[in-house]
Order: structure tokens, then C-alpha cells, then sequence
């Protein structure tokens, strides 16, 4: 017999992210805590997280979704991934809660080198939208501390000045020592994408994320067909819960890349799901974290270990907040980390403000 209860929690971020939807400068979540009756000493603790107007189950009613989870856990459980398909972060929350109470509430979820701290994971360097001035002090710090992989978000300020930013960039590194990725969180037109396409491919960037908004199918496949550097799709797999409709849209789009971020596409099962549709349709994927705290952060981290994809992901935003719990994870250079001998603070215990 499981019971389950929970604790939300409001992350502040040390300095205000800028995005092409606005500026964050806080963020929800919910920590979901199982236990058997019979052992009710072993806990497991998932994090359902949620990023206002782009998460799919943004909704008023979340709070009572969890709650209605935790009091009806033991239906919940045994078919979470169908009955809470339409709740992405909280079927992700579960999957990793119960995870956690299957490998004794250690939250080591996934053994590997990575988790006995003998391995790390190459991460990007993430450089938030903001004046030109403090973009450009982002990537002085970045590349200062040896990522050899930066991804900037566009699409917020003038897009000439950006081009000044990357072209900067190049100046200084060349494409053998800096990757750089761009994320335009579908902030161009259908009209303008392929000129600022052609423009961007002039300064050797990686891939551009999500260069117009979701919903758009024919004319994203269109700049998938013509477009001058890789495209990843990243918001446009949000809501995308069916099988069936994962490989329509892939069919049709016919991507360079994914973007899979577990919390928005409904946990790690869900996300396998695409990245087979995926590798049948020679698409690449990477993992990226969706602002998550320590407790989702590091499932994610533990879960793409064990894929061996060997490209730079995107899971390095647990130094984002005020607030987050103490974890062992840690950012070495362009690596994250898990000290094996780090310890954790309990979200449920811990006054995190």
C-alpha cells in the first residue's frame, strides 16, 4: 500500500532570465514524496515543474491535479503514463518518485559511472536573452570557465545586434573551438525565417532551436527542406502525447534534431518514445533540462547518462536559483557532475524560502 503527499515550492532566480516570452524571475514546483506503509522510512521524491504559458499542463486546476495524485497514488502508480498523459510534468514527477522508492530513496536512480562520480556529462554553456552588454559578459564568463559549447537565446532584442554578439564570438573562435547553438523560441515570422536563417549560417552555428512558433507544420517542414544550417524542434513537441502522432510529426516536419526536455514531454518513457520515432528517421536529439530544480535536474542528469549520447546537453540550470536544495551535482568546467560522497538536503525538511 503507497501513500504519497506533496510540497510546492517557488525557486527565485538569482538574476532574472530573459526569454523571447518576457523575463522569469521565479518558478513553481511541486515535489511529490511516496512511501510504502510497510517501510514508510524509504521515501521516493519526484519534482513536477512547470514553466508559465509553455507548459502543457499550465493550468489553474495543477495544484488539485497533485493533490488528486497523492490521494488516489496506489491507482496512479500502476498506470501513471496513461492516466496522466495530458499532466506531462506531474507523469514525470511520479515516474521518478517511484524510481526513487524502487532504489531505496538513495535518488540514485539510474547506476552508472556517471552516478559513482567517475564520469561527467558535457554540457552547453547557457547564455540568457538581455541588453548586448550582458549577453557579451555571459559569454566572456562561459568561455572563461571552458565550455567549448555555448547556446544564446535570440529573438528578444534586435536581431542586427545579436548578429554583432555571434559574429564577435567568431571572430574570436572559430567553429573547431566554439559550438555555438542558437534558440529563437519561435520567435521569427514564416516571412523572415529564411533570411535570418541565411544570415546565422554565415557565422557556422550548430543548430538553431525552434526558429518559428509550434503549430506550424507545412512551413517549418519547408525551412527544415531549405534551411542553410540544422534545425531542432523544441516547443513544437509540447502537447505531442500520442504515438502515432509523434511519428506523423516527424514524418512531416522532417527535422534535423529534437529537443527532448522530460518535464514538457511527459517523462523519460515518453521521451525514449521519441527518440526511437526519431533515430528511424535519422533525426538527431539531445536532452535539455526545463528549469528544473536539483531534484528533477538531477534525474535527468542520471537518465541521460545512461542514453551515451555524446553531444553537449543542455542540463546545467541548477545554479539558476536562490533557493534550490543542496544536491551533489556540481558544474566542473563544461562537465556536470555527481560527487558520489555530496549530500542532499530534503525538500520536504528544508526551509528553502
Amino acid at each position: 500500500m503507497l501513500k504519497a503527499d506533496f510540497k510546492k515550492h517557488t525557486f527565485r532566480f538569482i538574476r532574472p532570465g530573459g526569454t523571447s516570452r518576457g523575463i522569469l524571475t521565479q518558478k513553481e514546483s511541486w515535489y511529490i514524496r511516496i512511501w510504502d506503509t510497510r517501510q514508510p522510512s524509504v521515501l521516493g521524491i519526484g519534482e513536477a515543474s512547470i514553466i508559465k504559458g509553455l507548459s502543457y499542463d499550465d493550468r489553474p486546476d495543477f495544484e488539485e491535479k497533485v493533490a488528486n495524485v497523492c490521494e488516489n497514488i496506489n491507482e496512479f502508480s500502476s498506470d501513471y503514463h496513461h492516466l496522466l498523459r495530458d499532466w506531462p510534468a506531474i507523469r514525470f514527477a511520479l515516474e521518478v518518485a517511484l524510481l526513487d522508492l524502487q532504489n531505496a530513496g538513495r535518488k540514485e536512480l539510474f547506476p552508472s559511472a556517471f552516478v559513482r562520480g567517475e564520469a561527467g556529462i558535457r554540457i552547453n554553456g547557457l547564455i540568457w536573452m538581455g541588453t548586448p552588454d550582458f549577453m557579451l559578459e555571459q559569454i566572456e564568463k562561459k568561455l572563461e570557465q571552458g565550455f567549448s559549447c555555448v547556446k544564446l537565446k535570440i529573438g528578444a532584442i534586435d536581431f542586427d545586434k545579436e548578429m554583432e554578439l555571434l559574429k564577435y564570438i567568431r571572430k574570436r573562435f572559430s567553429k573547431d573551438t566554439i559550438e555555438l547553438r542558437v534558440d529563437a523560441n519561435g520567435a521569427f515570422t514564416p516571412a523572415d525565417a529564411m533570411r535570418k536563417l541565411d544570415v546565422l549560417s554565415t557565422l557556422a552555428i550548430h543548430s538553431i532551436e525552434q526558429p518559428i512558433r509550434a503549430g506550424q507544420w507545412e512551413e517549418m517542414r519547408h525551412l527544415c527542406q531549405k534551411t542553410p544550417l540544422p534545425i531542432a524542434l523544441d516547443e513544437e513537441l509540447i502537447g505531442v502525447s500520442d504515438q502515432k502522432e509523434k511519428q506523423k510529426l516527424l514524418e512531416t516536419i522532417q527535422p534535423q534534431y529534437i529537443i527532448l526536455k522530460p518535464s514538457l514531454v511527459g517523462g523519460c518513457k515518453a521521451a525514449e518514445e521519441w527518440i526511437a520515432i526519431a533515430e528511424q528517421n535519422n533525426t538527431g536529439w539531445w536532452i535539455t533540462s526545463a528549469l528544473e530544480g536539483n531534484i528533477g535536474l538531477n534525474a535527468l542528469a542520471q537518465w541521460t547518462f545512461s542514453l551515451s549520447n555524446f553531444m553537449p546537453q543542455g542540463l546545467g540550470t541548477g545554479q539558476l536559483y536562490h533557493n534550490n536544495i543542496n544536491s551533489p551535482l556540481e558544474i566542473r568546467g563544461e562537465h556536470l557532475y555527481h560527487n558520489a560522497v555530496g549530500s542532499w538536503q530534503d525538500p520536504f525538511e528544508t526551509d528553502l524560502g
